[in-house]
């Protein structure tokens, strides 16, 4: 699929943009960037960074960064794909990580908090 490198990594264990933000923030579900490897959250967080990066890069595919997980969403066409070209390791979040996380900032009110 053009526009997918699988050779580079993912850009760490969580959302990039949920962690440096000041003050740091949580995230629902994880989403990898097919082009860069860049870890946004979902829309469904409360940031929405994973559709924020495409909607910045251009870059057109992500993945689901969560266990058991494997589809594609392209941004473009609007459109989900089942399966893709396998990526670089690690392919999910650490199982530990849990979801919604981190755990340390997720607010006790956060299902009232999702976008729907």
């Amino acid at each position: 699929m053009e526009g997918i490198d699988p050779e580079v990594p993912p850009s760490g264990p969580g959302c990039a943009d949920c962690t440096t933000a000041d003050p740091p923030s949580w995230w629902f579900h994880l989403r990898r960037c097919g082009q860069c490897g860049h870890i946004g959250c979902c829309d469904s967080s409360p940031n929405q960074h994973a559709s924020a990066h495409h909607a910045a890069t251009g870059h057109r595919f992500v993945r689901s960064f969560e266990p058991g997980e494997e589809w594609f969403w392209d941004y473009a066409e609007q459109v989900l794909h089942e399966q893709g070209p396998p990526l670089a390791a690690p392919v999910h979040r650490p199982l530990e990580q849990g979801a919604p996380a981190p755990a340390d900032r997720v607010p006790a009110d956060w299902k009232r908090q999702l976008h729907r």
